[in-house]
């Protein structure tokens, strides 16, 4: 059974970096297309980064574009989020989700809402000073 872990959330000042891992056991990660999302407080879940299982097709929601790279490594089961440039406003739990990669586009991945998707735990992620 495909299960999922997130890790690498903390607390970082405004403009620093952090990088998230999501590590799937129990199934092959190239079989499926992997998102990030958050959720604020008070706040919907949102799409945040998705990508199939090649990175040859990737995803951005707008807030992010140019300060966060999503990346894997299929060897190590692993999905990466490399944030950078961060402020306050990114201050959410992070989570990470996987979808059969035949049954998706990447960018129904990240804003679809009737998907259901598989999701880690999560992982918090606060920018403050």
């Amino acid at each position: 059974q495909l299960q999922i872990v997130e890790s690498g959330g903390g607390l970082v000042q405004p403009g620093g970096s952090l990088r998230l891992s999501c590590t799937i056991s129990g199934a092959t990660l190239d079989d499926y297309v992997i998102g990030w999302f958050r959720q604020a407080p008070g706040k919907e879940r949102e799409g945040v980064s998705c990508a199939n299982s090649s990175d040859d097709y990737i995803y951005y929601e707008d807030f992010v574009k140019g300060r966060f790279t999503i990346s894997r490594d299929n060897a190590k089961n692993t999905v990466y989020l490399q944030m950078t440039s961060l402020e306050p406003e990114d201050t959410a739990v992070y989570y990470c989700a996987a979808y059969r990669s035949w049954l998706v586009t990447v960018a129904s991945m990240c804003v679809s809402t009737q998907l259901d998707r598989a999701w880690g735990q999560g992982t918090q992620v606060t920018v403050s000073s």
